[in-house]
């Protein structure tokens, strides 16, 4: 199988590769280039724990191949703050309100919230849990997840 060279623009940094045609973009972040907080759960999208942004949309990175993210920017866990600095408003909301237990889940959980908030700034919590219904969570119940979010999106919009 003849490889296909990938340019892609993950937190900020741009990265070249060259890939099988059918590697996802979870492998990618995770072998190649060593961002292992996108999680890999099922393989299947159901679970959500891949959750990255592509372009500014969530999307699960399992379902995605490395080739189709060429010339894209992505954000990761990784890039919802700075190494070493503090946590973006979402992080340190589901620290406060015990939004993790295991902690496998919350990298796909803040990736599909920060989507989320994202376009929609003034949620109920019916909508936010709506918006993690493909997420999949087998620890907290959801409502600490659920009170995280709603407290980062008042803090968000206090900020603005």
């Amino acid at each position: 199988m003849s490889l296909r060279d990938v340019s892609i623009n993950v937190n900020g940094t741009d990265y070249q590769a060259s890939v099988e045609p059918r590697l996802s973009l979870v492998e990618l972040l995770r072998k190649k280039l060593s961002l292992t907080g996108t999680h890999v759960g099922c393989e299947h999208g159901v679970c959500g724990a891949c959750t990255v942004m592509v372009d500014g949309r969530s999307v699960r990175s399992c379902l995605m191949l490395a080739v189709q993210a060429d010339g894209a920017e992505v954000v990761t866990v990784e890039g919802l703050s700075e190494e070493q600095g503090p946590l973006g408003p979402l992080q340190a909301a589901f620290r406060r309100c015990h939004g993790l237990q295991c902690g496998f889940c919350t990298p796909g959980m803040l990736m599909t919230l920060t989507d989320f908030l994202t376009r929609n700034p003034e949620p109920t919590r019916d909508e936010v849990r709506i918006a993690l219904t493909a997420n999949a969570c087998r620890c907290t119940g959801y409502k600490g997840i659920v009170d995280a979010a709603m407290e980062a999106a008042a803090e968000i919009r206090r900020a603005s």
